[in-house]
């Protein structure tokens, strides 16, 4: 009985914000963060958050930027993860970032593609199933958000997707585009960006440790054991074995760890000097559990989803 109400509440909430595909969104008390949900398809529901920039400069001739911070994963939380584990005003602490990137530009976080974090499809056969796909939903936010913002429709936007995200910006930019020139999304886009994007991994696993040896990064027999596993993940990919494929390159991962030192996944410049078992682990799970950590869902299931309200009590 008490599983009947709560789905009843949820099918009553969902009702009010999504009437006729309107945007249901609140705003905290001084304005300075808006959020909500988009339905961009029938019973397909997206969230964003919008933290407005108290650094924006008045009377500029340059219009303000405003980046739409896209997460990997694919299935990694912009909201979990852009947003408090990398670039947005709080930390995963709740505590102020000096270096958050809302002193250079407004922010938007997408929970993308829908059925990611705080977004939800009503029937699972409702979730994406390839790039183009999703990019045509985040159009669709796009399209009602800045539609319906006088002052966002002022900004220049800049789409910025991280790892698996940067195949989401590459999609986005071009449908963006064509809906801004047909004058369906009122905005300007100012630029597709890609940070340390996976758009292509047979290139980069190819590419990865010879880029280390010319840094004298690793040793010669490190370089040859890794063009080994690159060549397999390559035949691996071809044959369609993506599963295979993760797996090898895991290995791969190992490989260039052992032979350099435990070099940085960032920066090649310095050592990553934890436990190597820490490393790895950490290394290849986080480009789909951004967000996912114990301590992240407890903080966005607690106090984040009281703060915004909105958000389905069955969604964790």
């Amino acid at each position: 009985m008490v599983k009947l109400y709560v789905f009843l509440a949820t099918l009553i909430c969902i009702g009010i914000l999504f009437h006729d595909g309107k945007v249901g969104a609140l705003s905290s008390k001084d304005g300075s963060e808006e959020w909500g949900y988009v339905q961009v398809r029938p019973q397909a529901h997206m969230f964003w958050w919008h933290y407005r920039s108290p650094y924006r400069v008045k009377n500029s001739s340059e219009p303000w930027p405003i980046i739409l911070w896209l997460q990997g994963g694919p299935g990694a939380s912009g909201v979990g993860g852009g947003n408090f584990e990398e670039i947005g005003p709080l930390d995963m602490n709740l505590k102020p970032r000096n270096f958050t990137w809302l002193r250079k530009a407004d922010l938007l976080f997408v929970e993308n593609p829908v059925g990611v974090g705080f977004s939800f499809v009503e029937d699972s056969t409702l979730l994406v199933k390839t790039d183009e796909e999703a990019a045509t939903d985040l159009t669709t936010l796009l399209i009602k958000v800045f539609n319906n913002d006088p002052i966002l429709q002022k900004c220049n936007l800049f789409i910025f997707g991280e790892s698996y995200g940067g195949k989401f910006a590459a999609t986005l930019g071009l449908s963006a585009y064509k809906a801004i020139k047909k004058g369906t999304l009122k905005t300007t886009l100012g630029g597709v960006v890609l940070g340390d994007s996976w758009i292509s991994p047979e290139d980069y696993v190819f590419s990865w440790a010879p880029l280390l040896k010319d840094m004298s990064r690793i040793h010669e027999n490190g370089l040859q054991k890794s063009n080994i596993l690159a060549e397999k993940i390559k035949q691996q990919l071809e044959a369609g074995e993506s599963s295979n494929a993760f797996d090898t390159w895991k290995q791969l991962e190992d490989v260039i760890s052992n032979s350099s030192n435990y070099v940085s996944f960032t920066s090649f410049l310095t050592d990553d000097g934890r436990n190597f078992n820490e490393i790895s682990m950490r290394r290849y799970s986080k480009y789909s559990t951004v967000g996912k950590d114990a301590d992240d869902i407890d903080i966005l299931n607690g106090v984040i989803k009281k703060k915004l309200k909105i958000i389905p009590q069955n969604l964790t």
